[in-house]
């Protein structure tokens, strides 16, 4: 067992870009009553972090920390750590209720320190583990939790804390930029890790995501893990920011400055499991209190990890406060939720004999479907404007169906993995073969009303052996960013909210590994900074014509004017809403082939005026000769009227705005 502190360079950065510490609050008595106990065993105590866990408190004058924790099977439990040498015997907890909380005071603990909960079992096996509900942790290699104090820090976010509940997610802009803090640029400070503190980070990322017109960074791995490989889908620190960045108020700030910059902050929420490490949740105090004891329903055999039993009111109570505890101490605006098909099916990732069927004999797990409908009525019934993500990878129905609707999960968005895995195959198809998938390009609008979808190219695309989003394109270099162009103005013009992996808007050539940095030193090179400047632009419009964005999951929002010219295997329509007389419509050529003198049927009678050119050569095209506006002329042209024509160009993407 890792008991003392790993003091590194990086820590002692951390503590020179931290804020002046304001003056210290008055303090108060925390305490855990019967009503509290009483709560927490029905599973909806949603303050229970403010008890459990580790809290400036004071009793008798003497100021110190009140330690709590859940272990209903521990024979004895003391509190151990740096204010008391790690000694054994000298801070006995005592327990509070039936339900298994035990809770000590200690005077003159102070901010920082480390500590561990020592758990005797009633055979008189000692097993030493981190806090739970911690909110602060030893940096890796270390295993213990750290005292600290949340209260103090002075937010400047007011007024989009203000503005966030009278907003309508579905019809606002959703433009995320996945990011991975560790690996996204490393500090030139010549540490190993080379982490940027969340100060710092924040700083650059919102200068960034500021200059792209970005809406929203969705973080990875900000949830303490002891494993940098697990890219922190492998938690045991729920309630705590990683220390690999610095502090829990380090990371306010961050979140603080992101608000500033009018731009939402999601979090990657991993519930579908935990990992087994010794100082973690798993086998918490001899026995299996946070996983079923049954390894069929308790262990997911392809990750080695734990399953959450959700059928106990107190791990449901562990999670769902959790969600609130981020909302309130943190402001993040949503959640992106992890694996949601390995929770909602028993049988996920399971053969024949490692799984149980629920009391009807099926595979769906009951458990798991009222942990979601309980988690979103609670979350967002009371914080509106805030989303739930469901990362679900199946046809399960109704997933953002609203709010207690009887058989729907009550998210905000699910991400469409059909359209992703359909859109990734086609653009790696050569040109030549397109025609046979034209479908995979147009059959998502087929069930697109059916959930409010995001379209999700995540990190999980472009690494082990996939490519990144480059490199899965055919032909020569040049053919690689046009058809790359391509494809991102298939996506940012398709209906639903839009999600994309970090270092793909300007063409990164290498997987990602969360060991190093973004290649920008790639934006010296013309084509990807053609990229970069081209991915910005197609954000700009999306952003600036509510037509992109308003009406995402309805046929009211968009238009095929011909989805079924495989031949040639382009596509074209427009998005509207009834709102707004602006309307954009999209043509793209996914093949290298021009067609002079192209007739394409449009809704009005008007001109059409070209806002964007994927081949112009600012942005590393090979030039066209498609004129800035294209007036319509009388004459049937695609089940329309009218039509405009114009030489296409060899892969070419065309924006116009009428």
């Amino acid at each position: 067992m890792a008991k003392t502190g790993t003091t590194t360079k990086k820590a002692a950065r951390a503590k020179t870009t931290a804020a002046k510490k304001p003056a210290a609050p008055k303090r108060t008595e925390v305490f855990v009553s019967e009503e509290d106990c009483y709560l927490f065993g029905q599973g909806t105590h949603y303050d229970i972090y403010k008890k459990l866990g580790a809290h400036p408190s004071v009793e008798n004058g003497q100021e110190g920390y009140f330690f709590g924790v859940w272990a209903p099977n521990a024979g004895q439990i003391h509190v151990i750590g740096e204010f008391n040498g790690w000694n054994e015997e000298q801070n006995p907890m005592t327990k509070a209720g039936e339900v298994g909380i035990w809770t000590a005071f200690i005077p003159g603990v102070h901010e920082g320190q480390l500590y561990k909960f020592l758990i005797t079992t009633p055979e008189g096996e000692k097993i030493y583990k981190a806090d739970p509900y911690a909110n602060w942790a030893e940096l890796r290699p270390g295993t213990a939790s750290r005292t600290t104090d949340l209260s103090g820090y002075t937010w400047h976010d007011a007024k989009w804390m203000t503005d966030r509940p009278k907003k309508d997610p579905n019809r606002e802009p959703m433009a995320i930029y996945e990011c991975h803090v560790g690996s996204w640029m490393k500090h030139p400070d010549g540490t190993p890790d080379g982490f940027y503190t969340y100060r710092e980070f924040a700083d650059r990322l919102v200068q960034y995501l500021k200059e792209m017109k970005f809406t929203h960074v969705e973080l990875m791995g900000i949830l303490e893990h002891p494993f940098d490989g697990s890219w922190g889908y492998q938690v045991t620190g729920y309630y705590a920011p990683t220390s690999r960045y610095g502090t829990p108020k380090d990371f306010m700030y961050l979140v603080d400055t992101l608000h500033k910059a009018h731009i939402g902050v999601i979090l990657d929420w991993v519930p579908a499991h935990f990992c087994p490490d010794a100082h973690g949740l798993a086998r918490f105090d001899g026995q299996c209190i946070y996983e079923d004891p049954d390894p069929r329903r308790g262990e997911h055999p392809d990750w080695g990890t734990k399953i959450f039993n959700l059928g106990k009111p107190e791990v449901k109570n562990f999670l769902i406060a959790n969600v609130l505890y981020w909302i309130r101490d943190y402001h993040v605006d949503g959640i992106r939720v992890d694996a949601v098909a390995s929770m909602l099916y028993l049988d996920y990732g399971k053969k024949e004999g490692q799984w149980l069927p629920n009391k009807y004999g099926g595979n769906k797990n009951l458990d798991a479907i009222e942990f979601f409908k309980h988690l979103n009525s609670v979350v967002r019934g009371s914080y509106p404007g805030f989303v739930t993500i469901a990362e679900e990878s199946t046809a399960w129905p109704k997933v953002t169906s609203p709010i207690g609707s009887p058989d729907g999960l009550g998210f905000s968005f699910k991400w469409n993995m059909g359209w992703m895995h359909d859109f990734c195959e086609y653009m790696k198809l050569d040109p030549v073969m397109r025609k046979g998938s034209h479908y995979n390009m147009t059959f998502a609008m087929s069930y697109n009303s059916a959930e409010n979808y995001i379209l999700p190219l995540s990190h999980d695309e472009v690494v082990h052996l996939k490519c990144s989003m480059l490199n899965k394109m055919p032909g020569y270099e040049v053919d690689k960013f046009a058809n790359l162009r391509l494809g991102y103005t298939f996506m940012m013009g398709h209906a639903g909210k839009k999600l994309l992996f970090m270092g793909q808007e300007f063409a990164q050539e290498r997987e990602w590994s969360e060991a190093r940095e973004l290649d920008w030193y790639l934006l010296q090179q013309p084509l990807h900074e053609g990229m970069k400047k081209y991915f910005a632009q197609l954000l700009k419009i999306y952003n600036k014509y509510p037509c992109m964005h308003e009406i995402d999951n309805d046929w009211a929002g968009f238009e095929w004017i011909n989805a079924d010219d495989k031949e040639r295997s382009i596509y074209s329509f427009f998005r509207k809403c009834p709102d707004d007389k602006r309307r954009v419509m999209f043509i793209l050529n996914m093949t290298p082939v021009e067609y002079p003198e192209y007739r394409l049927g449009v809704p009005e009678l008007k001109t059409y005026r070209v806002i964007l050119n994927s081949t112009d050569p600012e942005y590393g095209g090979a030039g066209s000769n498609v004129p800035k506006s294209l007036k319509a002329i009388k004459g049937d042209c695609d089940f329309k009227p009218q039509y405009i024509t114009f030489d296409m160009p060899a892969y070419g993407g065309l924006v116009l705005e009428f």
